[in-house]
């Protein structure tokens, strides 16, 4: 094939070899700038895909426990009708399942040791279809749980910092007290723990109760249900099917997806991934930039053969082609290989990851500190595409200022010592 003459002396000034030490700096700079590159872009896709599969993961865990949307009374209430609730809801096309639900906060203790929160009156029946632990406790655990057995589940994190078991007795401590003659005392009931549950989400883990739906509700004095769950066919589209809800929902209802349950964490992984992206493209765009070192370099080396190229008809806009095509062939180089090394080790960081941590004897996510105790990774393409476009971006601008000096030697200047 006939490439233009711009293209095939840009890219042989590219492979150049290290005939003279000059060439051989040349060369030397070259592959630092391509370097720097490859590495740039390869941390920006590890890191990425590193805080990707952190979300992920926690997301998923965090959504094993709780519905996809919570449909709940305007004045915190028992719902009016709670089955005429579901049942508007399942009219839906997203929506799988339904369940009601009694949410309050109180207080376990066991002797002098109390922990704070979150009871859960659930139905065992329904809560299956709405969450993936019920699902996997359904026929164990949460068969336990009967109507005026007064028993409770505990998170596995709970117990364990309670110190109780299956079949010791815990007291709930109601924060809504009894109004008597010597004032307002809080409402105490002693239950007996007939399993635990273990989620794989620290929070969760170390702070939610469940017990049964009628059991919730006489204990913490309310008629029903004080809402509705729902899990979805598509979770991503959670906000938008809540807002299809309130409209069709009757009754004044509030609706929660679970975008919003833990909005401020959420909002906070979207924070640093931003400034991670941003961060790292200033690395890679300090490598790119390294093309200007070599670019310019490699202009006052070949001022002859730009002399000599010019007197044989080339124009200055060919001569700049040249060093362009130079200089953005070792972007490409560069990006790529950053790219393969990126993909290659977010891929298989699971592997990795281990190796370090027993060559080091350390644990780089110890549980009880993060929400996740293993390293995860997501490489998502709407990350590596827009991270490879930005490096090519940045070699081709790194690449302007030298090219359009070299279209600007003057070949009776250049060829005056020769």
């Amino acid at each position: 094939m006939n490439w233009p003459y711009e293209l095939q002396i840009g890219w042989r000034y590219t492979r150049a070899g290290r005939a003279t030490r000059r060439n051989g700096f040349i060369s030397f700079i070259s592959g630092v700038s391509m370097l720097g590159i490859a590495l740039g872009v390869a941390a920006l896709i590890i890191v990425l895909s590193v805080m990707n599969g952190f979300q992920k993961e926690v997301r998923d865990r965090m959504l094993s426990v709780i519905a996809h949307i919570e449909v709940f009374s305007a004045d915190g209430q028992a719902l009016p009708n709670w089955e005429q609730t579901a049942n508007e809801a399942l009219a839906n096309p997203q929506v799988l399942g339904a369940a009601p639900y009694v949410a309050a906060q109180a207080l376990v203790a066991r002797g002098e040791d109390m922990r704070g929160a979150i009871i859960r009156g659930i139905s065992p029946e329904h809560e299956p279809a709405v969450t993936p632990l019920a699902a996997q406790l359904k026929d164990t655990v949460l068969a336990r749980l009967q109507p005026d057995g007064w028993g409770v589940v505990l998170g596995a994190e709970l117990a364990r910092s309670l110190g109780v078991r299956e079949g010791d007795r815990v007291t709930i401590v109601s924060p809504s007290g009894q109004v008597t003659p010597a004032g307002v005392v809080p409402r105490l009931k002693q239950m007996t723990v007939v399993g635990t549950f273990e989620a794989g989400h620290y929070e969760y883990d170390s702070g939610l109760v469940l017990m049964h739906l009628d059991d919730a509700a006489r204990l913490f004095r309310v008629a029903g249900p004080t809402g509705v769950q729902l899990r979805l066919a598509d979770l991503h589209r959670a906000r938008e099917v809540a807002q299809e809800l309130a409209l069709q929902l009757s009754g004044d209802l509030y609706l929660r997806d679970w975008t919003r349950t833990n909005r401020n964490w959420f909002d906070a992984v979207q924070l640093e991934k931003r400034m991670m992206f941003i961060i790292l493209t200033l690395i890679v765009a300090v490598a790119a930039f390294n093309l200007v070192s070599m670019l310019v370099m490699t202009v006052t080396d070949k001022r002859a053969d730009i002399a000599i190229l010019r007197t044989l008809g080339a124009t200055p806009r060919s001569i700049m082609g040249i060093f362009m095509v130079q200089g953005a062939a070792s972007g490409v180089i560069g990006t790529l290989g950053g790219l393969l090394l990126g993909l290659l080790v977010a891929f298989n960081i699971d592997v990795i990851v281990p190796a370090i941590e027993r060559l080091f004897n350390a644990s780089f996510l110890p549980g009880s500190i993060y929400l996740i105790s293993r390293m995860p990774s997501d490489p998502q393409m709407g990350d590596i595409v827009p991270i490879g476009v930005i490096s090519l971006v940045l070699a081709f601008v790194a690449t302007l200022y030298p090219s359009w000096r070299a279209s600007r030697v003057q070949p009776a200047e250049a060829l005056r010592y020769e």
